[in-house]
């Protein structure tokens, strides 16, 4: 479908231009937010006997917008959420939780200005565009964490998922290193055992050997007598 922007839409254009979008593009997102027209000869006519208003507004809002980005650019929220081990969020973080949590930090935001290009689903910090205007967007920082402790971590650039994984190898270390101990106690406990069962079976067969030699000394002089 062909169509009249009547404002910038990224990797599209800008006011005035035409251009052509998918069909369900435009029925579902262009024209119901009435950021574009449909490109035929009645609206061509009525975009350019108001070309002038279009534009006119458009440059107030982009200025109100500018001037609203300094409340919104570079903040940073913390969200606690649950997580295993691994770091994998028990759910995922919403559009509803990351405006709330700008709101709560006095930036005026709304849903349809969040732009999440992929799920959070894990601990981290994550930037996130929030378009202010067409023409003025801004990053935030969102830092997924699961104690406001970790999220200070996080904060001063320390990886959680890291630090728990080297924690994790560092147990799995140290219990191989028990296991090879308790190891070697037992194979030493057992070839102390055997060292002791030896020396007294050498020491029972001596004594058998001297008991023997002893019985049969009494009896060469019982026959010489």
């Amino acid at each position: 479908m062909d169509i009249i922007l009547l404002e910038r839409v990224e990797k599209l254009g800008a006011i005035g231009d035409v251009v052509t979008v998918k069909d369900g593009y435009a029925r579902n997102f262009l024209l119901p937010n009435k950021k574009a027209l449909r490109a035929n000869d009645a609206n061509r006519k009525v975009f350019e006997a108001n070309r002038a208003k279009i534009e006119s507004d458009n440059a107030t809002r982009r200025e109100e917008a500018q001037k609203a980005s300094g409340g919104v650019e570079g903040k940073q929220i913390v969200l606690i959420r649950a997580a295993s081990q691994t770091g994998q969020l028990y759910g995922s973080v919403s559009v509803k939780d990351i405006v709330d949590g700008l709101v709560a930090q006095d930036a005026k935001v709304t849903k349809s200005m969040i732009v999440l290009e992929r799920p959070i689903k894990t601990l981290g910090v994550f930037d996130v565009k929030v378009v202010l205007h067409p023409e003025v967007s801004v990053t935030v920082q969102v830092n997924v964490a699961r104690s406001d402790d970790e999220a200070e971590l996080q904060k001063d650039g320390v990886n959680v998922l890291d630090q728990m994984f080297e924690a994790e190898q560092a147990e799995i270390a140290a219990e191989v290193i028990e296991a090879q101990v308790e190891a070697e106690v037992a194979a030493d406990a057992a070839d102390a055992a055997e060292a002791a069962a030896n020396a007294k079976r050498r020491e029972e067969q001596a004594a058998a050997k001297a008991a023997a030699e002893a019985a049969g000394g009494l009896s060469a002089e019982a026959d010489e007598a």
